[in-house]
């Protein structure tokens, strides 16, 4: 018996009925025969990490630039805190861990330079060809931009990771797009990736902040999540020095979340043993996410993030140079196409101008940008 089908049978015995299973998969677009060792979702992670898109991830902007300091979260470092948290919280409810690490690898393939601020400004230059979000420029990547092999384009991922590539992220099921069902609620192993995912910023924009000096403790003990985790750090450690008293305290607030996380989505998911993951889908009770009482106090650490972290005046700054940097690269591309890499200009007869340039930025990291942009100021 080949390793890939004892995986399979292990899957078969192991997981919770209505976890993913690789055997069960709709195959990929361009068919090819099974991996003899790893299962349909395992190639998937490895073609992923193996991908260009992925390695760029590593200069592209989380909050601070990248070339603002080695310290920072960059969306490579943050997509591997996303891809432990999702496999953790997989693991201990008993589903697809493979299928969870794939997406988180794969949910931020689609991100432009300068984070949410590019993503934003490349909207706006797409209004009337079709805009840009950030989940379809990933499916995008990993359909067509990618170029790795012979007999197609892109990585020819399983259906379901590119569905969860598409639906991942809070409301996205009802996203359109014409080889996958609107309105239908992502897998359980995707709705781990998106709650994961906030998890994982909210923990490490804490830390970032208070290494920047923009947070400050004694602001933060307002937070109720906070003020728990700070209480649990200082009667285990009471005599720390203060820089490891911070990290700790920081490291605890995502103790309390995955540890709700997983307590209130065990509870939930007992009322339904023996449902299938397509059965699940079709619940229209959450079956995944936190109790009351810690949604409550994400909100309130969300709403002070934005306050005095996101909406910094520091931040507001960096902001509006990426928007410079954004806009006028895309006017020079536009209004010369020539300029473009051959690889793109190929592109434009059957993707067009506007769309063609847009995929050419997305996928720039911050550095390549600000050099791009530089070279073109004299």
């Amino acid at each position: 018996m080949l390793l890939r089908e004892r995986s399979e049978e292990r899957e078969q015995r192991e997981l919770a009925s209505y976890a993913l299973k690789s055997s069960n998969s709709r195959g990929r677009v361009h068919p090819e025969d099974p991996d003899r060792f790893r299962t349909v979702y395992s190639r998937d992670r490895d073609r992923i990490i193996h991908s260009s898109a992925f390695r760029r991830l590593e200069h592209k902007t989380q909050v601070f630039i990248d070339n603002e300091g080695d310290y920072y979260r960059t969306r490579l470092t943050h997509t591997l805190e996303v891809s432990q948290i999702a496999r953790s919280v997989a693991y201990t409810l008993r589903v697809n861990e493979s299928f969870v690490e794939a997406l988180a690898l794969a949910h931020d393939l689609g991100h432009s330079p300068f984070g949410h601020t590019g993503e934003r400004v490349l909207d706006e230059l797409m209004a009337g060809h079709g805009g840009f979000e950030h989940n379809r420029q990933a499916l995008r990547v990993v359909d067509t931009l990618e170029k790795k092999y012979p007999d197609f384009d892109g990585l020819n991922l399983s259906f379901e990771i590119r569905e969860a590539i598409l639906k991942y992220g809070p409301g996205k099921e009802n996203i359109n797009h014409e080889s996958f069902t609107p309105g239908v609620r992502p897998y359980l192993e995707t709705q781990i990736v998106t709650i994961a995912d906030q998890i994982a910023y909210q923990h490490h924009d804490l830390d970032d902040g208070l290494k920047a000096n923009i947070l400050r403790e004694g602001d933060l003990m307002q937070l109720k999540l906070w003020k728990e985790a700070h209480e649990n750090v200082k009667k285990r450690f009471p005599s720390v020095q203060k820089r490891i008293h911070l990290l700790q305290v920081v490291n605890n607030v995502a103790k309390i979340l995955i540890s709700d996380l997983i307590s209130n989505s065990h509870s939930s998911l007992s009322a339904h043993t023996g449902l299938s993951a397509d059965d699940l889908r079709g619940l229209d009770e959450e079956t995944i996410g936190f109790g009351p009482a810690i949604r409550a106090q994400m909100k309130e650490l969300q709403d002070f993030l934005n306050n005095n972290f996101y909406g910094h005046h520091e931040l507001a700054r960096v902001r509006v140079r990426s928007e410079n940097v954004i806009r006028r690269l895309f006017e020079i591309y536009a209004s010369n196409a020539s300029m473009l890499p051959p690889d793109f200009r190929d592109r434009l007869p059957v993707d067009g101008k506007e769309r063609t340039v847009c995929d050419y930025l997305a996928g720039m990291t911050d550095r390549y940008a600000l050099d791009e942009w530089e070279r073109y100021q004299a």
